[in-house]
């Protein structure tokens, strides 16, 4: 199959999905404005708390993933389909840490 081949085939998977993911990419750049104009930094604040949290988000992907493929678990057999099962875990902890942490910085209560 050629490179085209398998674009032309996520494109057609994903196309259900599309107004989702673009709700989704703009919620998640309206936080990001919204937190900072209210001073957000993400390099200067710290929450522990959504680092655990995101963490833990992205290692139950472990569970969730094969659930959403239709697949199991017990099928990851080769190191490609572990590659591709640990980026997705990978990706889904970047997301969540992306949404939680300017999140924790809008409702933190400010001393």
């Amino acid at each position: 199959m050629t490179f085209y081949g398998a674009l032309t085939i996520l494109m057609y998977a994903i196309a259900p999905y599309a107004w989702w993911l673009v709700a989704g990419a703009v919620f998640l750049v309206i936080l990001h404005i919204v937190a900072y104009l209210r001073g957000y930094q993400i390099t200067h604040y710290r929450c522990n708390g959504a680092l655990i949290v995101s963490g833990l988000v992205g290692l139950s992907a472990i569970a969730w993933i094969p659930m959403m493929t239709n697949s199991q678990l017990s099928y990851i057999a080769t190191a490609s389909d572990w590659v591709a099962l640990i980026s997705g875990v990978v990706g889904i902890f970047i997301l969540a840490y992306l949404l939680l942490h300017p999140a924790s910085y809008l409702v933190r209560e400010k001393t």
